[in-house]
Parts: C-alpha cells; sequence; structure tokens
C-alpha cells in the first residue's frame, strides 16, 4: 500500500468551472471566512471555486504574511498543510452552510506523508487547492486526500486525517484554576 496521493491534476488553463465536479454547489458567493472558524489573517484561503459532497476547490495567493512569511514575504514549505487543512475546513462549512447549520471546529490530527515539491510557496503565487474526502465515520474523523497546484504542477500533496468533534467545545476545554477552587 503506497501513501501517494492520485487526483487528477488540474489543467492550467481550466476555468474554475471546468475543474469543478459536474454537480458542484453554487459556491461563489459563499466568503471564505464565514465557511471557516478562522478570521483575519489567519484565513489563508482566497475563494472557494466549487464544492459538491466529496471534493473542494479552493484558490489562495501566496501573501507576505507577518506570523509565517520571511522577509521577502514567501512562506514555508510546511504551511501547505495549513492550505489543506483549510480547504478541508473550507469543505466542512460548505456542508454545514448547505445544511443549514453552524459551522464546526475541527482539527487536523497529522498526516503520515506530506511531500512538498517546492523550497517555498513565493509571495505571488497563484494556487489551487483540492481536498478530496476518502473516509469519514459517524464519530467525526476523516481523512482527504490534498493537493495544491500551481498552474498544471502538483507542487504539494498530502493525505490529512482530521477530527471534529460533536461538541468542540467540551474537546478543548481546559479548566483553570479558579474552576478547581469552585468546585472544592
Amino acid at each position: 500500500m503506497t501513501d501517494h496521493v492520485d487526483i487528477a491534476p488540474i489543467p492550467a488553463n481550466a476555468a474554475p468551472a471546468a475543474a469543478a465536479p459536474a454537480d458542484a454547489w453554487p459556491v461563489a458567493d459563499w466568503p471564505v471566512d464565514e465557511l471557516l472558524p478562522h478570521s483575519g489573517a489567519a484565513v489563508l484561503l482566497d475563494a472557494v471555486l466549487a464544492c459538491d459532497e466529496n471534493t473542494l476547490l479552493a484558490r489562495a495567493t501566496v501573501r507576505a504574511h507577518d506570523g509565517y512569511g520571511d522577509s521577502d514575504g514567501n512562506l514555508p514549505p510546511w504551511l501547505g498543510m495549513e492550505l489543506m487543512a483549510q480547504a478541508v475546513g473550507a469543505w466542512a462549512g460548505c456542508q454545514a452552510r448547505r445544511a443549514g447549520v453552524p459551522v464546526q471546529l475541527g482539527f487536523l490530527l497529522g498526516t503520515r506523508r506530506y511531500e512538498c515539491r517546492v523550497p517555498a510557496f513565493t509571495a505571488g503565487m497563484h494556487l489551487t487547492i483540492r481536498a478530496e474526502r476518502s473516509f469519514q465515520d459517524t464519530a467525526g474523523m476523516g481523512v482527504f486526500l490534498c493537493q495544491i497546484h500551481q498552474a498544471d504542477e502538483c507542487v504539494a500533496e498530502a493525505r490529512l486525517n482530521v477530527y471534529c468533534p460533536p461538541d468542540a467545545r467540551t474537546f478543548i476545554y481546559e479548566p483553570s484554576p479558579a474552576d478547581d477552587a469552585l468546585n472544592s
């Protein structure tokens, strides 16, 4: 068994609709920051191009970023995993929006393999991120096959393991010393 991700590449000259699944939902007017539990500079995706029950295509332009970038505005190669995770999060946000329920907080658990073929995501680079669900159970565990393309070249790929708990607040809750004093 191999960890190589096998997702069809997105042609460089393909219009978003041409690269999208035939039964994609009309997501053009769904702002990314409404699909993710992120805000401000933490949102790295520019737009969702297409989404259906299993796949999402998103666009991102690499910009200088105070928290992640170097002095030239380039982003480190490991940030590709965050772009992929945000594409998975946007996919989940599209599912929630379509179902009429609030966007949920989810977690990137990791990957068994992340392969990046560029030394950095350089400022101005136009990227297309594809996330495709390959597994999801009723407990909230999921696996997504992800790729990042620049034009028709796949520059990064991974298989992401994710978790969306039924109630993220209880999952991330950490009692404070004040809570301990109240319970004594």
